[in-house]
Parts: structure tokens; sequence; C-alpha cells
């Protein structure tokens, strides 16, 4: 299932692993593999491409960090085509993607030895980032009635489907909100009216979507390849600067 109607699709620029993640989805359908399962292999993905940063194995690295991405994609795709949705599969995803950030930023400034305060500022802002094009993103696919596994607003202790624990699921949803709530709050607060307003057009939602994860990782390994290692956590706080004019295009044309 696509997570948009046709007419409303675009050009996801931080989707490049889609085709990829969807032809993993279908090799692993008949396969005892789950997508909790395809989780744990990104998170093994993303602390290897921290390995090769430590030892500056930075094209592997690179190629570990795309791989993240895909297999990222990859968990939701086989979720789908296996008919497996799972509340314990989509926190767990979140929970890592963060945390891996802020693993990945920071071996960043180890290998470069820059400034600690900086990098947690990109960190910040790495997720800010991020949450606004979630925000929008999970917007439109709510109202579009495409994909709903995502919620606009996490509020409410979610259910456990069929055989899962709901212990379990109120562990990780714990963890969720408490590394996601003040980013969630934050964009909300910059955007109230994004919720109730018209829909996005699609050009600005592939402009929005250099703000997603897989085009954030993909910046890192190519800057990392070319030697600019040292510069990945300035990039990352200067692009913030885009947040504001993202939201100032989208009130004045919706």
């Amino acid at each position: 299932m696509s997570k948009l109607p046709p007419e409303h699709r675009f050009l996801d620029l931080s989707d490049y692993g889609r085709p990829i993640a969807k032809w993993m989805a279908n090799i692993f359908k008949h396969t005892p593999i789950t997508p909790v399962g395809v989780t744990i292999l990104f998170i093994i993905s993303g602390m290897g491409a921290i390995y090769c940063m430590l030892h500056e194995w930075f094209w592997l690295s690179a190629g570990l960090l795309v791989l993240k991405s895909i297999l990222d994609a990859a968990d939701g795709e086989l979720a789908r085509v296996k008919n497996t949705p799972s509340q314990t599969g989509r926190y767990l995803d979140s929970i890592a993607d963060i945390l891996l950030n802020l693993l990945f930023l920071l071996t960043i400034w180890y290998i470069t030895k820059g400034s600690l305060l900086w990098t947690l500022v990109s960190f910040a802002c790495v997720q800010l980032q991020g949450t606004l094009y979630n925000f929008y993103y999970v917007i439109l696919r709510n109202r579009l009635q495409g994909d709903k596994t995502s919620r606009v607003f996490e509020t409410e202790r979610p259910i456990a489907l069929g055989g899962e624990s709901q212990k379990v699921v109120d562990i990780l949803y714990g963890m969720y909100t408490f590394l996601y709530v003040v980013f969630d709050r934050c964009i909300y607060a910059l955007d109230r009216s994004a919720a109730t307003d018209k829909l996005l057009p699609n050009w600005l939602m592939t402009a929005v979507s250099t703000f997603g994860l897989g085009f954030q990782l993909l910046m890192m390994g190519v800057m990392l390849v070319m030697g600019l290692a040292e510069y990945i956590i300035p990039f990352f706080i200067s692009y913030t600067i885009m947040m504001p004019v993202f939201i100032i295009v989208r009130r004045s044309v919706t």
C-alpha cells in the first residue's frame, strides 16, 4: 500500500532507498525474517557506520549510512507485505533513529575534535528538521486516507496489536514520548494551523523532504567522503534557517 494517493505523491528526496526497500521486502516476504528483525539490522548498520567513522573508513561509513536508510524503509515495507503491523516495530524504529542520530553526531564531534555544545545544538537542529518533515508528511497521509500507521499527535497510549505484549508497547511508547515530546511540541507551536489548513503542494513537500532522515544521512555520508567532516555539524545548524522559510511558504500557499 502506498503512503499517498497517486495525485498527491511527490518526489521525496529522503526516500531514495524505497525501491530497494520494496525489493528486499518482497525477498523477505516468505522467510522467517520479521519487520523488527529488519529494524535490528538497520541498528547494526548504523553502529557499523560509527565504527568505520572512528577508523576513518569514510567510504564504507557512507555506504553503511545509506544501507541504514534503506533498511529503515524496508522494515515498514515488510510489515505491509506480510500484513503484520505492530506498535512494537513502529516505536522501536523511531527510538533507534533518534539515538543513532545522537551517536552519529557525537562520533563526528569526537573525530573532528569540535565543540560538544555545538554538537548538541546540531542534534537538536537535526531532530527539529526531521520533525517538521514528518509533521507535514503524516498530516498528508492521515487526511488523504493513505497509510495511517503514524499519528499526527502522539497523545494516547497505543493498544498492542495481535501477538504483541502491551507491557512492551507501553515501555516503548514511554521511551518514544520522552525522546520526542520536546521536538513535537516545538514544531506544533511553530505551525499549529498545518493540520487544518489546505494540503501542502507536492513541490513544497519535495523541498521539505530535504529535512528527512534519509537525506540527512546521505549528506552526512557525502561530506565524510569529501573530507568535510568538520563542516557536518555547522551545516546542520545553518540549514535550520530553512525551517521558518518552509513554514512561511506553507502558510502563504495553503
